[in-house]
């Protein structure tokens, strides 16, 4: 984790650190419940203090880190109840995106979430989690926000942001399984958008989300058990 030297506007180093550490949360390098040491944190990137706590502070308003006046700060851990939570807003609302999208998506629109599910495809077959999460980000955010309604499409990025850590959980196990279930939706949706089939383009996102969430609800519960059994073992 690095960032360029201070030379920079505080404002300026305050971002960087901020999608320094944003990084490091989504690829999984700083796990849930991580302990985010100030001084720490400024020494390995190679800031002053100030802009690491102006980007904890952004860091905490967007859902990513907790702190409290006792233990710090740290990677925002969510029960499973929180996060089957999150994953419901999360179909409400992309259901809607979509519905609103498919409707107005234009060719221009068409061919930048074309060549994001192409490069999405890419970086699965290299193994870049990552990199795959993200196209297939900028493959939804063009659709939803082909809708117009700039509040739906900036909560979704929220919710986003704040799952993404288990997101990345998903991904690389279905890319180390060889497992296409998170990867086939994308193509099928451009399609269902440039066939104009309104209808199909709401399934294809239903369906994917839904099948996200039974998939992670399995994943975490399976963890819990496993955490259980090891904690009454002998």
């Amino acid at each position: 984790m690095t960032v360029q030297d201070g030379r920079d506007k505080p404002a300026l180093v305050a971002d960087q650190v901020f999608s320094v550490l944003a990084d490091a949360i989504f690829t999984g390098e700083l796990a849930g419940g991580s302990r985010l040491r100030v001084r720490d944190i400024a020494s390995v990137v190679g800031t002053s203090v100030m802009p690491v706590r102006d980007a904890l502070r952004r860091l905490e308003e967007n859902g990513l880190v907790t702190t409290s006046p006792h233990k710090g700060a740290r990677v925002r851990e969510f029960t499973v109840a929180e996060l089957l939570n999150i994953y419901e807003v999360r179909k409400i609302l992309e259901v809607e995106a979509t519905r609103k999208g498919a409707v107005r998506a234009t060719e221009a629109d068409l061919e930048i979430m074309s060549l994001a599910c192409e490069r999405m495809h890419v970086a699965v077959q290299r193994g870049r989690v990552s990199d795959a999460l993200d196209e297939d980000e900028v493959l939804l955010r063009q659709l939803y926000r082909a809708g117009g309604n700039s509040v739906l499409t900036g909560t979704i990025e929220t919710l986003w942001a704040q799952c993404r850590p288990y997101k990345v959980i998903g991904a690389r196990l279905a890319i180390e399984r060889g497992d296409n279930w998170l990867w086939t939706p994308q193509a099928a949706l451009v399609a269902a958008v440039r066939a104009r089939d309104v209808q199909l383009a709401v399934s294809i996102t239903d369906d994917s989300v839904s099948s996200a969430l039974r998939r992670l609800e399995n994943k975490l519960h399976s963890t819990a058990r496993l955490d259980s059994t090891a904690r009454k073992a002998p």
